[in-house]
């Protein structure tokens, strides 16, 4: 302190400026931001992409058919039980009818019977309809190959006609009822199904493993339709049924392969095939859809009617083709992009692509094999400050007196 009060007033000022310039620069240093740009790459590589298109849909239906009736009475024998395997028309349980029961019977009985009795009455008809188209056809053969109606102008005569109209309209009678017999045939189909739903005997429609019996012994059944008995579980293929939209519907044939997957089913993938694509499709809200149906290739216990369902049907797929991520491409302009990474800097190179997947994309020029492309990019914040010089100076120590 002696020295410093020994110098000039010229001499003190200048070391006090000193001594403040040094704390506040010391007090404010200086903290500067900045980011440094961290990418994400991948190389490009050969291998497979299969393209596919997504749908959701519903099990249409499953390898279960119910068993079903409308007769009313007492269940008086259980004929079956769970895990039973059965061949198509087996007995499954008998019912003793009540009144109700036995008279509905009784009429669906008549109505099949006389549904019989139409069928080889129109049997009967087609046959004797075909004896006149033959013996009409016969007669008007003989004119045709006489030489009484050899010439053009013969041919017209009003006898040629006559007999090539008999023929003719013979021949329309015959056709006519092969579609009477058609007719008469489905109706008698119509009235058995019928007849069998209030029959006391039930049997099974397939063959298969029985399941969920729902008849007991005693059990009464009052004439509700569709009352359920059994369950019959056979080792039909299941039919699932998907949405796809009109951008999509072009590209999706009968026969291409698919994926299926089961909301309930969890950690199992089935594969099916395209049985059908409805072109016609649907409007709602001014939305198109249009159904398409799947096969599964195998069946399963698990499978259950209108379970929640997602296909990837598969539109393409290449082998060893050079592929790169899909979030690796740009669109500019209509014109494919990708950032690479050469020497450290980043470059744009246009390419061309092919087919892509959810995941992948493939390259058809543009790029070569081993390349490596930007994916994304990240950005780190790096710190850095700046301290005064006179950071050490005036503090404790700094200056000492002499």
């Amino acid at each position: 302190m002696k020295w410093f009060l020994s110098r000039s007033l010229v001499v003190k000022i200048v070391l006090i400026l000193v001594v403040i310039g040094g704390v506040v620069v010391s007090v404010r240093s200086v903290s500067r931001g900045s980011k440094a740009v961290q990418y994400q790459t991948a190389t490009v590589e050969r291998g497979t992409v299969v393209s596919t298109i997504s749908a959701s849909g519903t099990v249409l239906i499953s390898n279960l058919v119910t068993i079903t009736t409308g007769a009313s009475g007492v269940v008086k024998n259980v004929l079956v039980k769970d895990g039973d395997t059965v061949a198509a028309g087996q007995n499954i349980a008998e019912i003793s009818l009540d009144s109700s029961g036995a008279q509905q019977a009784a009429s669906a009985w008549s109505s099949y019977l006389s549904a019989k009795n139409s069928v080889d009455t129109a049997n009967t008809t087609l046959w004797t309809l075909q004896s006149d188209m033959f013996s009409k056809w016969d007669t008007y053969k003989k004119l045709a190959e006489s030489a009484d109606y050899d010439t053009p102008e013969e041919r017209t005569l009003p006898a040629f006609f006559i007999a090539n109209d008999n023929w003719l309209a013979a021949e329309a009678k015959y056709k006519q009822q092969q579609s009477v017999i058609a007719q008469t045939n489905a109706a008698l189909s119509s009235s058995w199904f019928f007849y069998q739903t209030r029959s006391p005997m039930i049997t099974a429609p397939i063959a298969g493993t029985v399941t969920n019996i729902g008849l007991v012994t005693g059990m009464v059944l009052t004439s509700q339709t569709g009352q359920r008995v059994a369950v019959i579980a056979n080792k039909a293929a299941p039919l699932a049924s998907f949405t796809i939209s009109e951008i999509d519907v072009p590209n999706v044939t009968v026969g291409q392969k698919a994926t299926i997957t089961l909301d309930s089913i969890a950690g199992k993938t089935f594969t099916g095939v395209v049985a059908t694509v409805d072109r016609i499709g649907t409007t709602s809200n001014t939305v198109t859809t249009y159904p398409v149906t799947i096969k599964l290739d195998t069946s399963s216990d698990q499978i259950l009617p209108n379970m929640a369902a997602n296909a990837s049907i598969i539109r393409e797929t290449k082998a060893d083709i050079l592929m790169i991520p899909t979030s690796a491409v740009q669109m500019q302009n209509g014109t494919s992009t990708v950032r690479v990474l050469r020497n450290g800097k980043e470059e744009q190179v246009t390419v061309q692509t092919g087919i892509s997947s959810d995941t992948q994309t493939e390259i058809v020029s543009g790029l070569s094999e081993g390349d490596v492309v930007i994916t994304g990019t990240t950005s780190a914040a790096v710190t850095t400050t700046t301290r005064s010089v006179f950071s050490g100076f005036g503090g404790p120590g700094g200056m000492r007196g002499r």
